[in-house]
């Protein structure tokens, strides 16, 4: 990537597919030789089955970090609430995302920090301070619902995913190779 390439990326909305995403840009710029970073943010545990194949991908560039407690019961979705466990974890990753946007990485997707505002697990001004320590070269992608308009206005690219119909609606619980 040349000088002053890098872009902010919002992926925000509703809808389902915001994490896959940017899932399909980070296999594109591996694809491409590019080095990748994904933290994770709230989403802690074992339950997301792309973790799999990103552990295959270490060698090719990838790098992934998932911050946060435990956050899905079996069978019964996802659990939503703060403890001192949760705010730590929330403050390491964006220590970590800082760390690497210093080492280097050509992409950075910073998966659910969207939605730490609304949680109250990040102040707005922690997204903030972390998206001005950009370097121009860095691909930065900002993932998850409730994006903050002051984050939006730094954005070079937002895309919302619209929820118009959604089977989970009818009861059906998350499924796994699916939702998670």
């Amino acid at each position: 990537m040349t000088k002053q390439s890098g872009k902010i990326h919002i992926y925000t909305g509703d809808g389902k597919g915001k994490t896959t995403a940017s899932l399909g840009l980070a296999i594109r710029a591996i694809g491409n030789n590019l080095k990748v970073g994904i933290i994770y943010f709230d989403k802690g545990g074992d339950y997301y089955g792309e973790r799999k194949i990103l552990d295959k991908l270490k060698n090719d560039g990838l790098n992934y970090a998932a911050f946060g407690a435990q956050r899905m019961t079996e069978g019964k979705g996802f659990r939503f609430k703060n403890n001192t466990e949760d705010l730590q974890q929330a403050q390491l990753a964006i220590d970590q995302a800082i760390i690497w946007m210093k080492e280097g990485f050509d992409l950075l997707i910073l998966d659910e920090i969207n939605t730490t505002v609304k949680t109250k697990l990040l102040k707005l001004e922690d997204i903030l301070h972390l998206i001005s320590q950009k370097p121009d070269n860095l691909e930065l992608v900002l993932t998850g619902r409730h994006c903050p308009d002051k984050v939006m206005e730094q954005a070079d690219l937002i895309t919302e995913m619209k929820a118009i119909k959604h089977y989970i609606k009818t009861g059906l619980p998350a499924r796994p190779g699916i939702e998670f």
